[in-house]
């Protein structure tokens, strides 16, 4: 399978990219007002699957209408995140990703995250915890500022034990946002 790269909008969001292999998820930025991937400078020119905790290049973007091939997996993910970022209750449990670069722990923080119901939250420590660490709080702080499957992950559900926490990059008035889409107040 090869893998595909595409940009996508999402309304009031900005641009993000979506990177899959067959019908597995690599990688995923959300998206950004100012249309920039967060992805750091491209090392080469196509993207392979042993990207670990570095985002992919983004000069094997393609446009959308070309992800259109064999089967309708990639648009219909596209349309599946654009409703997220609209507010519609989506469901991702069913994504498949490439974790396989993970640790055991961390796969388990993936697995456990991907659990939290919609409009819920989990501390650090309790997704720790739940992923078989208890007292590894900072270790699964660590794995959510690395996620690279933001949404299919929703890394954005766990908070620190006294209020919000940190969003990487975009901020916590980003992650302010994605938990008012799913009627968290925080």
């Amino acid at each position: 399978m090869a893998v595909t790269c595409v940009r996508y909008e999402a309304d009031g969001w900005g641009v993000g990219e979506l990177c899959t292999n067959g019908r597995r998820v690599l990688w995923h930025a959300l998206p950004r007002p100012d249309g920039g991937s967060g992805a750091p400078a491209p090392q080469t020119a196509h993207p392979h699957p042993g990207w670990g905790s570095n985002p992919p290049p983004t000069t094997a973007t393609l446009p959308e209408r070309d992800a259109h091939r064999s089967d309708d997996f990639v648009p219909d993910l596209l349309t599946r995140l654009r409703s997220f970022f609209a507010g519609d209750a989506v469901d991702f449990a069913d994504v498949e990703l490439d974790l396989a670069e993970h640790t055991a722990f961390h796969r388990a923080c993936a697995d456990v995250m991907r659990t939290v119901p919609r409009g819920e939250v989990v501390t650090y420590g309790e997704l720790a915890a739940l992923a078989g660490a208890p007292g590894a709080a900072r270790a699964a702080g660590s794995f959510c500022a690395r996620n690279r499957h933001s949404v299919f992950v929703p890394c954005h559900r766990v908070v620190a034990a006294g209020g919000l926490g940190g969003y990487g990059s975009l901020g916590a008035s980003y992650k302010r946002r994605l938990l008012a889409l799913e009627n968290v107040a925080v």
